[in-house]
């Protein structure tokens, strides 16, 4: 029998949902690969217009980066906003970074409207490590302040770090009061229920493993298949050869977060008084937060050869230390990892591949609100309004280079350099 991944996060389900295998055919408006965030907020979209949904999930509703990330709601994108202007020009560069903060107040509107039952909390710091981190802080803030009208950030010095975080490690850092973090394997499944409750139908245990293309697709798993007149391909790292043109263009990444048996109420308002997200300014960076049962949730790591590293609760443990000295000693009761899916760019991916074939991929680590766009959007853009989906076709990306077998030596080399860079 299939389950997720052993975590906190599975460990603290408030919504235990199961749905069945796909055995029959089904003939139907809509079929969407993939039941994270992105494929459910479509479904739910997608069922409030009236279309006939399924939805196909080779494993379970958000057994993938949907349930296992660390669940920080963070403006912008992976790629930062210069960077993001330089490769789509200034005015669809304003037109994504508003869809950015309207993806942060689209999910708490469903948390809100669906009930969902999953710890939101505010407020999101980028903490500085370095003097130079200081410097790209106050100049990003500035730009986001200047062309993009954001003025709600705020530059915190060392000692106002200090006084709501309980650690010397950073220098500073930019705070956001309107970003924040959720336990995000329960907002999934929130989505999926909410979705469910509309009329989508949802199929778990049903890995897709062919589809025929064309005006009317079909979708093909072991003992069923799905006709549809749309097609939506929301598997992101786990689509695992049905669409190898799109596939290219990211590459699966391994990330891993270890948590803290519970520290009491007292204890982690002594870590982070205000209960806010941090991640740090690295390029392979750390980041955490405080669980609604008083835990600390660390993540960081990276691996490139779809293995897990060696001793990984130890190693968590240690980074997790380096912070927050204090804690020596105390247990580990969960560790874990899974796959995000990046691009060379760190943009996010969103397109079609034929007229009726819809993706949405690469959020580079940074989705947690972006996936709930991303499915809202293509929903959108099926009932003849493509416009903002299309915004996001605008933005340039590669392949990876090296094909299957040398495109992971060749990201393992790239990322040595941006970890000796941090180190120094």
């Amino acid at each position: 029998m299939q389950q997720h991944a052993d975590s906190y996060y599975a460990a603290s389900i408030k919504y235990p949902l199961s749905f069945p295998t796909l055995e029959e055919e089904l003939d139907l408006d809509v079929c969407i690969v993939g039941a994270g965030i992105t494929g459910a907020s479509a479904a739910l979209a997608l069922a409030q217009k009236g279309y006939k949904v399924a939805v196909l999930e080779g494993r379970l509703a958000g057994w993938g980066a949907s349930g296992r990330s660390g669940g920080q709601m963070i403006f912008g994108y992976a790629c930062d906003q210069p960077k993001l202007t330089h490769l789509v020009g200034i005015e669809t560069s304003k037109a994504l970074w508003d869809i950015s903060l309207e993806s942060m107040a689209l999910m708490r509107r469903r948390i809100r409207e669906h009930g969902i039952d999953c710890d939101l909390a505010d407020g999101h710091l980028h903490a500085a490590v370095k003097p130079r981190h200081m410097t790209e802080l106050e100049a990003w803030a500035g730009d986001l302040r200047r062309h993009f009208g954001y003025d709600g950030l705020e530059l915190w010095s060392q000692e106002q770090v200090r006084q709501q975080m309980n650690t010397k490690a950073y220098l500073g850092g930019l705070y956001d009061p309107a970003s924040g973090h959720v336990h995000p394997l329960n907002y999934t499944l929130g989505l999926v229920k909410a979705a469910s409750e509309a009329g989508a139908r949802f199929f778990e245990q049903s890995p897709v493993n062919r589809v025929e293309r064309g005006a009317t697709p079909v979708v093909h798993t072991a003992r069923g298949k799905v006709r549809c007149r749309h097609l939506l391909l929301c598997g992101n790292a786990y689509l695992n050869g049905i669409a190898p043109e799109i596939e290219r263009k990211i590459m699966p990444v391994g990330t891993y977060i270890t948590a803290t048996e519970p520290l009491g109420a007292e204890r982690a308002r002594e870590l982070i008084a205000n209960n806010m997200a941090v991640a740090d300014t690295n390029f392979v960076l750390d980041y955490f937060r405080l669980s609604a049962d008083h835990r600390l949730l660390f993540g960081g790591r990276v691996s490139y050869s779809r293995r897990d590293p060696l001793n990984l609760t130890d190693t968590m443990g240690k980074r997790l230390c380096h912070v927050f000295p204090q804690l020596q000693g105390v247990k580990q009761q969960y560790t874990w990892g899974g796959y995000v899916g990046i691009t060379m760019n760190r943009a996010p991916h969103f397109g079609r591949i034929e007229n009726n074939v819809y993706f949405a991929q690469g959020f580079s680590g940074h989705g947690i609100a972006l996936t709930g766009m991303a499915g809202t959007l293509m929903a959108d853009a099926i009932a003849g309004s493509a416009e903002r989906f299309d915004l996001f076709g605008r933005i340039p990306h590669h392949d990876f280079p090296g094909g299957r077998l040398l495109r992971t030596p060749a990201l393992v080399l790239a990322m040595a350099w941006y970890r000796l860079r941090d180190l120094l």
